[in-house]
């Protein structure tokens, strides 16, 4: 999943996609669905199976319970999931709004409640944007993946705990290193028991180092993007968000972590956890970097993690990210076919429903690694014929028969579309090849001097219309952006642009790139809603970031122009974590060393790093850390505050759909 630009919070002011996930929407004026719209949404149905009801079946197999509550609460009163907010998608018949495919899906991600998948294997499904799977062992449970927030999961285990024998948490286990399948960790086990090796965290190698780390340097932008990608200023309704491929959103609580006490580090390996055999098959470099599948020989289930998954998943996401290995992710996935395949007679993921039967799992499987495989290679060869990213996105369009008309390999999630353009980015870059796209010029220049070609604003906003008219809405939304950059203030300009938007969000299969079109069309109409646009981090995550992540995190924020011409040494000493680092301003540079110091710094800086994640956290600013002793400057304590000084401060809430406008501002220090 994605959701990953979690930790730049508490080091930039960027709010946790728990906080930013809004039901309080800006007071949009959305248009209905137009005919032409509404003409190709029904078209869907002559396209697809929706005859084939096998995943309603499979969704709602095994049920044990429900949560009894129209919500789940924090402490203070929020909600941080309301299981009602989705009450409009009980129609069974799409509205003219959304895309019949999409809707399906939509409705299959709003069962909800306690799920047996087989004797002693359970499921919570429907409470947050990931699955919580729970195993019985003879000492205790094993849960799998405790969700994104503390909330959705003690509500989890709650509802669990009432339909079960109340046996205790023997351990953890983290499938991969993204949010939402750890951040609820503390809404299950206690930390004192960790600590006192009651309770074992297990996750495959690299874990901590992937979450805790992806992500942070560009994490403002991340955030910003994901709250177009999740749709999350958006109201939940027929005409705004309504789902996101994998699951209905993001739930809006507490994101903790605790670190794993073992690593899971070979190819295969088996361990015995609470009387359960358990064999651990890791798969780095595909759906996330660390992660891994597990196997129950005597149950015969494959937990697939979230390599496998009821849509085709992300290459790249569209909040951005570095572009995935799906030449990995095929191998990965022939390799669980080979080892588990014909001696596995229930497949469950850390996302959707369950897949029952050997030959269901092996044609699943089968379909998932040639999807993955075909848009790689297929990308190449078009590559390799000279083809740009958008010529071999328009050639591949969909996947081949009968691939493409598997519910499990529609483009809810990922797309072809996004996808092949990421696979050329990841071998070829962003550059095309044609000398012209070498140095364009930049979007306010470009679109105004585009304009004045054209015959000014009157002129083409006038085609434009007509252009909506015939139900072009993908060149109306090129072409109206351009007019949008070249005058921000035409009102017209901004209103055509954000209708074309919204008919491509209502015919859009994918939940994201609705998403992303809704929300768009929301910003063009109301301008950037600015409340509750920062907030404070996580402090588990927080804590969990290096000392080295937090120096990185300062190069970026440095503003090369306010730092000309200025040099400096700093010695770091950490006292807690004894580590010593030399750093050094120059050139517009902010670069260090560890276990490094100058001989004659300009300055020493005496902190734990403890001080250091109140300070990230808003909890303490450097002038009072200075004063009650906890942070220490011996030298020029004047070149310290000057270096904080050139520090910029991003705009969580930065402009998408219109030009981007410089509201960094300088830090004081702090």
């Amino acid at each position: 999943m994605p959701l990953r630009p979690v930790l730049a919070c508490a080091l930039l002011c960027v709010p946790l996609h728990a906080a930013i996930a809004d039901d309080t929407a800006a007071n949009t004026a959305p248009r209905p669905a137009t005919e032409i719209t509404s003409r190709a949404n029904a078209a869907w149905l002559d396209k697809l199976p929706f005859a084939d009801r096998q995943d309603f079946e499979d969704a709602r197999r095994g049920l044990v319970a429900r949560f009894s509550e129209p919500a789940i609460r924090a402490a203070d009163g929020r909600v941080a999931w309301s299981f009602e907010a989705y009450a409009f998608e009980r129609e069974q018949a799409a509205p003219a709004t959304v895309n019949p495919s999409l809707w399906r899906l939509a409705q299959l991600n709003n069962e909800a409640g306690l799920f047996q998948v087989k004797d002693g294997i359970y499921q919570i499904r429907g409470a947050d944007l990931a699955n919580m799977t729970i195993v019985e062992g003879e000492q205790g449970l094993i849960v799998i993946d405790p969700l994104m927030t503390v909330e959705t999961a003690r509500a989890s285990m709650a509802l669990y705990y009432a339909n079960r024998p109340r046996k205790p948490v023997a351990a953890v286990v983290y499938t991969h290193s993204h949010v939402d399948h750890f951040g609820g960790v503390k809404g299950v086990i206690d930390e004192a028991d960790v600590r006192a090796g009651k309770v074992a965290i297990l996750a495959p190698a690299g874990f901590m180092e992937e979450a805790v780390s992806e992500n942070v340097l560009a994490g403002n932008a991340m955030s910003r993007r994901a709250a177009y990608m999740y749709g999350a200023r958006l109201p939940r309704n027929a005409s705004g968000q309504v789902d996101t491929g994998l699951g209905k959103a993001t739930a809006r609580g507490t994101v903790s972590l605790l670190p794993p006490t073992d690593l899971i580090s070979r190819e295969i390996e088996t361990r015995r956890i609470a009387g359960v055999e358990i064999e651990f098959q890791l798969t780095p470099g595909t759906e996330a970097p660390a992660e891994m599948n597990l196997y129950f020989p005597a149950s015969r289930v494959l937990c697939i993690a979230e390599n496998a998954v009821r849509t085709q998943h992300n290459i790249l996401t569209l909040r951005g990210a570095h572009v995935r290995d799906p030449k990995a992710w095929a191998y990965y996935l022939g390799q669980s076919l080979q080892r588990y395949g014909e001696r596995s007679d229930v497949l469950i993921a850390q996302h959707h429903w369950p897949t029952w039967g050997k030959a269901r799992i092996v044609e699943f499987l089968s379909d998932q690694r040639d999807m993955y495989a075909y848009l790689n290679d297929q990308t190449l060869r078009l590559i390799n014929q000279g083809m740009t990213p958008l010529d071999i996105a328009d050639k591949l369009k969909t996947l081949p028969q009968p691939l493409a008309s598997r519910w499990y390999a529609r483009d809810y999630y990922g797309s072809v579309s996004h996808n092949v353009r990421a696979i050329y980015q990841r071998f070829m870059g962003f550059y095309d090849g044609n000398p012209a796209n070498l140095n364009p010029l930049p979007p306010v220049e470009s679109a105004r001097r585009t304009i004045e070609w054209m015959g000014g604003a009157d002129a083409v906003l006038a085609r434009l219309r007509d252009a909506y008219a015939r139900g072009e809405y993908r060149w109306v939304a090129q072409i109206g952006n351009q007019l949008v950059f070249a005058d921000p203030r035409n009102a017209a300009a901004r209103a055509l642009q954000a209708d074309a938007l919204e008919q491509l969000g209502y015919q859009s299969e994918n939940a994201t790139w609705r998403n992303v079109y809704l929300s768009g069309a929301q910003e063009l109409r109301n301008g950037v809603d600015r409340r509750n646009a920062g907030g404070l981090g996580s402090a588990d995550m927080v804590s969990a970031l290096s000392v080295q992540n937090y120096f990185d995190l300062l190069a970026v924020r440095l503003n090369a122009d306010k730092a000309a011409g200025q040099t400096m040494t700093l010695n770091w000493s950490i006292p807690d974590q004894k580590g010593r680092y030399a750093m050094t301003l120059r050139n517009g540079a902010l670069t260090y060393l560890a276990d490094s110091a100058f001989p004659q710094p300009t300055a020493t800086i005496t902190v734990d790093k403890a001080t250091l994640d109140a300070i990230n956290l808003r909890k303490l600013t450097i002038p009072d850390a200075q004063r009650d002793g906890r942070m220490r400057i011996e030298g020029d304590r004047q070149a310290v505050a000057g270096l904080f000084r050139m520090m910029d401060t991003f705009d969580p809430a930065f402009d998408i759909v219109t030009p981007a406008t410089d509201r960094s501002a300088t830090a004081a220090a702090r």
